[in-house]
């Protein structure tokens, strides 16, 4: 498994560069956004670990334009940048989990873990609910007649959504699914992923499909169907 790890502060990045490998992966450094991007574009990493206030390009701009690119790597934000602004952003522009300065090393180490060991979504080709359609293998959506891309974890809890069409699917279970049982993912993450999603599926003037079932979790399904 590849990690890159992108952080202007070379000490830090070396020291978790070291930890990785001890972990048995394979370890490259970025100093600064461009590198970052243009190591990020060639999609040759399993796992990317992001700063924020990177030199020359920002690690905001260099997740949006990745996924713009469609390359779906996992990427963690690593940055001290920690107000709920902050934190919505990032994952709201692309990035799977957002973890704060300063941090125990083990918990990092416990998040590459979960993101390298998320299985792909679904191997069919194409899933389909009502006029909306997930192509999980190209972490993109459509429906009337447009399209959109999606982050992996956007893409796995839609899969998930899909699946389970009609019923209601707890949080739990969207964590666990959609997060392969990573136990630090919050509700409030949750939250997040699901409003990127809402956002991406329902445009103005269409029906509703994915709905809020208050205090249990989220269902995909028509409108005043029960």
């Amino acid at each position: 498994m590849r990690v890159l790890i992108a952080e202007d502060k070379r000490s830090l990045a070396g020291h978790l560069g070291q930890a990785l490998e001890r972990e048995g992966y394979q370890v490259k450094l970025a100093f600064d956004g461009e590198e970052a991007l243009r190591l990020g574009r060639t999609a040759a990493y399993d796992v990317i670990l992001l700063d924020v206030m990177l030199p020359r390009i920002d690690g905001f701009t260099v997740i949006s334009r990745l996924r713009e690119a469609r390359i779906g790597t996992q990427t963690i934000i690593v940055s001290a940048r920690d107000s709920m602004r902050d934190i919505v952003y990032g994952l709201d522009a692309g990035a799977d989990d957002y973890l704060t300065k300063p941090f125990a090393l083990d918990v990092l180490l416990a998040k590459v873990r979960a993101a390298v060991r998320r299985v792909p979504v679904e191997a069919q080709t194409e899933m389909r609910f009502e006029d909306l359609i997930l192509r999980a293998q190209h972490y993109e959506m459509e429906r009337g007649g447009r399209t959109a891309q999606l982050t992996r974890t956007e893409c796995a809890l839609l899969a998930v959504l899909m699946r389970r069409a009609k019923t209601v699917v707890p949080h739990a279970v969207l964590i666990d699914e959609g997060w392969s049982g990573e136990a630090q993912v919050s509700y409030d993450s949750l939250y997040v992923f699901i409003r990127a999603l809402r956002s991406k599926i329902t445009h103005p003037g269409e029906a509703e499909l994915l709905h809020t079932i208050r205090g249990v979790g989220y269902s995909l399904r028509s409108e005043g169907s029960a």
